[in-house]
């Protein structure tokens, strides 16, 4: 019997129905993805905004599937029965949630077990789920996609580690180029002769052999798996770094060695993993995919690193995007469809975001963007109690689900949105956060949420005339024109707000009524 290999796109792709009919669109249905690995068997659903989708639900079960395939060809027993049981979990789960199919691939164990394709069989007969199966090649191609998902237009080179094998792609201006695997999975180095000096010898060789396929590649290194995920874990720790987000979490070569080195000489491991909450099974792998990622960061000599929790998934549905679509700023999406959905009255954050402009004018192009997507976040959080709203409004855009984001963008968004319902930022548990950013920028931030917290004073209709605002940064001068129809909402506590924003920008501060215009 032959395992079923999944199709390329062109040949109708691995979701075989199109997801995305028309181009310009916005949402994206529930679709449901799911990942057999040699480590771990997961259901992801995605939904909400169609470039910058939720997880509407994930969930993950260690079943250690391609455990022993080196030694005896065929799949871990108990790994089979388990991951079996996964998968009819996640198809009743898939049915209560009504979607309409599973998308369930499958990587290295099962491709490389003789057994892989009774199982695949026998999932088929038991659950009526069709079981891909993706050769290392396409299994780096879409995980590149995955990371592009988050970061279009990225380049670099992305490194994906799973239990049985390695995976690493060269990405340019959102393009995937060359590709290649290994068998450098923590779970197939269990396997490898002559201990700990014939595993770091294997390790050498076979990442010279990769180094020869991939050429130089000094840009940043994308990581995506769980084991390096788990690795940052411990980085994180190490370090007493405050924010606890994986993607997009930056280490550099030296704080990678650091950390290497660190898990390596740890004397008590199982107290490690309870410290960084990594699983027994993951912690496991652990130390020797560490031996693997300092290999790779002294092979490849990346300017610097970034964690990504975009993969394989991912990389699915960036396959099913029309251009335009993949051409979206994943932000600024996720930010619209967060507006239309929770905020009082969807479309204000534009106007918002046009009224406040002139404050920001030699802002840079990521710095505006910035203010753009917390113009659309401004209204999210109303439902919240008043006393938590400012605290709720920074936790959303700290910890959320919104990709494009480096760390320091997502304390200044969170700091945006905190002052546009709080003047002063003491006083809260996230104080430890406000130091990943300088002062200029929690400046920055203040500002933008005190302009905010002003500009949504003055709702009116659609396209009504407001009047505008004028900044002369050198004279330290902020004007307000107002037209004769907004005049009435300029009352006392919107002139204290305005206040506040002219101390925060140590600015005369000036109203005026506008002429009507001809």
């Amino acid at each position: 019997m032959n395992i079923p290999v999944a199709p390329h796109a062109n040949e109708g792709g691995l979701f075989g129905r199109p997801l995305f009919d028309d181009p310009s669109a916005r949402d994206l249905s529930r679709v449901g993805v799911v990942d057999v690995g040699s480590n771990s068997v997961r259901l992801v659903v995605f939904d909400g905004a169609a470039r910058s989708p939720a997880y509407f639900y994930n969930e993950k079960i260690m079943c250690a599937l391609g455990a022993g395939v080196s030694d005896t060809g065929l799949l871990n027993p108990e790994g089979r029965i388990r991951a079996l049981n996964a998968l009819h979990r996640f198809q009743r789960l898939a049915e209560g949630m009504g979607l309409s199919e599973l998308t369930v691939v499958a990587t290295a164990a099962v491709r490389d077990a003789r057994d892989g394709a009774d199982f695949c069989a026998e999932v088929l007969e038991q659950t009526g789920l069709t079981v891909r199966v993706i050769d290392g090649r396409e299994e780096a191609r879409l995980s590149a996609q995955g990371v592009l998902l988050g970061w279009p237009g990225s380049y670099g080179l992305v490194c994906d580690i799973g239990g049985s094998s390695m995976e690493l792609a060269e990405i340019s201006g959102g393009q995937v180029g060359r590709r290649v695997t290994s068998d450098l999975g923590p779970l197939k180095l269990q396997t490898v002769k002559g201990g700990k000096k014939g595993r770091r010898a294997h390790i050498k060789a076979t990442m010279e052999e990769l180094h020869s396929a991939m050429g130089t590649q000094r840009d940043r290194l994308f990581l995506v798996g769980g084991s390096w995920r788990a690795i940052a874990r411990v980085e994180m720790h190490r370090l007493g770094y405050p924010l606890h987000v994986l993607h997009e979490y930056r280490m550099t070569p030296q704080s990678v060695r650091s950390t290497a080195k660190f898990i390596a000489e740890h004397k008590d491991h199982e107290a490690l993993r309870l410290a960084c909450g990594i699983s027994g099974a993951r912690m496991a792998l652990v130390p020797m995919a560490a031996e693997v990622l300092a290999r790779v960061v002294k092979t490849f000599r990346p300017k610097d690193i970034a964690i990504s929790s975009y993969g394989i998934r991912e990389g699915m549905l960036y396959e099913q995007m029309p251009q335009r679509l993949r051409d979206r700023d994943p932000l600024i999406e996720a930010c619209r469809f967060a507006e239309a959905k929770d905020a009082r009255m969807p479309g204000f954050g534009k106007r918002l975001n046009t009224f406040i402009e002139p404050l920001f004018k030699s802002a840079s192009f990521s710095r505006k963007r910035l203010i753009k997507a917390a113009c659309l976040l401004h209204d999210v959080s109303w439902r919240a109690h008043p006393d938590y709203r400012a605290e709720s409004c920074f936790d959303t855009a700290t910890r959320s689900n919104l990709g494009g984001l480096k760390h320091s963008e997502r304390i200044f968004l969170g700091l945006a949105l905190l002052h546009r319902y709080r003047n002063k930022r003491e006083g809260t548990h996230f104080e430890n956060l406000y130091e990943l950013i300088d002062e200029k920028t929690r400046s920055d931030a203040e500002v933008l949420g005190k302009a905010m917290r002003f500009g949504a004073m003055l709702w009116m209709e659609k396209d009504a005339d407001r009047g505008e605002m004028r900044w002369y940064p050198k004279k330290k001068k902020l004007e307000l024109l107002l037209s004769r129809d907004a005049m009435p909402l300029f009352g006392e506590v919107a002139e204290a707000r305005l206040n506040s924003l002219a101390a925060s920008l140590d600015a005369e501060v000036k109203v005026k009524m506008r002429r009507k215009k001809s």
